[in-house]
């Protein structure tokens, strides 16, 4: 199958991008290392073309009553120019797939959803859309870019006449960056270190690109693919759907009963299953973890407690670049889920011990 391509595509392979096949497209793992990408980052600016993720807009004097319906957040507080964060739960109390809703207008919303679940949350809304929203899926029209770091909002800001220092966390707002118009400025993040993601149109990718790395030159600015991105992510302690979370994991058990309200009229699907697990508690529970001897957490790697007995499994895991230690996430018996709690991975064979503990995991000294 061919894969599918993005505006840089041939910018990443022009740099030297070792390329893979993610979500259906074509996408840079790594330009030099993942390390030296990840530390760039933390220290300084580095650019994520991220415009394979999906896009779709919801419009109409029925939107709100859509989106009150199918996401598990309570999108009615979200003011104009504000971002939310938030799930689509399916039937059996699982995720569709975790979302960002944005708020353009009274009656305009723009989903963001994951680009490897870009047709199976099109179905679902549209199967869900019992209201008669304007739904369009725009994902093939937009084009997007994570700019993060430390340094870029200072990169950002020579070129674009927005005040970047006014948008808040998840908030965002709509300008002209490098001579381009009606670009998307948002602060979400993926990465922990700060910055913004831009969306605009296909055809106006590579002159925002150039103008930003013309930008970026004194501060360093670099290219970084998705190995870094999910280094750095995991570092933040931020979930990755597929791995964290999937359609047999409830945000409650995610550790994600924050963007799940169960307020007067938001009759969401699983409600009544997510509101009975709620009061009764979940058996299991999402934990963030370090290791306290040498070695890599991998997905699938049993948890075990101190006698031995396996209480779960590892979801995601990696070496953190700047703590140099083995850290990770992973489903546990909610009796193990206490922070300090002491555990065991089972790695190749090797019970290596590890402790329950709270991200961000990262130090920069």
């Amino acid at each position: 199958m061919e894969l599918k391509t993005t505006p840089f595509t041939a910018a990443h392979i022009a740099l030297g991008a070792k390329m893979h096949e993610f979500a259906g497209y074509n996408m840079p793992i790594q330009y030099t290392s993942i390390l030296e990408e990840h530390l760039a980052v933390c220290r300084g600016v580095g650019v994520f073309d991220v415009s394979h993720m999906g896009e779709f807009w919801v419009k109409g004097p029925k939107a709100l009553d859509f989106l009150q319906r199918v996401t598990s957040n309570n999108v009615a507080a979200i003011p104009v120019g504000k971002a939310q964060y938030s799930c689509l739960p399916n039937e059996r109390g699982g995720i569709v797939d975790d979302i960002i809703v944005y708020h353009f207008e009274p009656e305009k919303y723009l989903m963001v959803v994951n680009a490897a679940n870009i047709e199976k949350d099109w179905n679902w809304c549209r199967a869900y859309n019992t209201v008669g929203a304007e739904l369009e899926n725009a994902s093939d029209r937009m084009a997007q870019l994570a700019v993060q770091g430390p340094k870029a909002q200072e990169v950002i800001q020579r070129i674009t006449a927005v005040d970047l220092a006014e948008i808040p966390f998840y908030g965002f707002a709509v300008g002209e960056v490098a001579g381009v118009k009606q670009v998307l400025i948002s602060a979400t993040g993926y990465t922990g270190a700060g910055g913004f993601e831009l969306y605009f149109y296909p055809e106006d990718a590579m002159t925002i690109w150039n103008a930003l790395f013309k930008a970026g030159e004194a501060e360093g600015i670099r290219p970084v693919g998705l190995g870094a991105r999910d280094t750095l992510r995991l570092e933040a302690g931020f979930c990755l759907y597929g791995n964290d979370l999937t359609d047999t994991t409830s945000p409650l058990e995610a550790g994600l009963g924050w963007i799940t309200k169960f307020v007067e009229g938001k009759n969401f699907t699983s409600r009544a299953f997510l509101e009975k697990q709620k009061a009764e508690g979940v058996t299991r529970k999402l934990i963030h973890f370090k290791m306290l001897e040498r070695g890599i957490p991998r997905e699938r790697y049993d948890l075990l407690n101190t006698e031995g007995e396996i209480v779960g499994q590892v979801t995601s895991g990696t070496v953190s670049p700047t703590l140099k230690i083995g850290i990770g996430m992973g489903y546990v018996q909610t009796a193990c889920a206490k922070l300090d709690t002491e555990l065991y991975i089972d790695v190749r064979g090797r019970r290596l011990k590890a402790v329950v503990a709270k991200p961000p995991f990262r130090s920069l000294d």
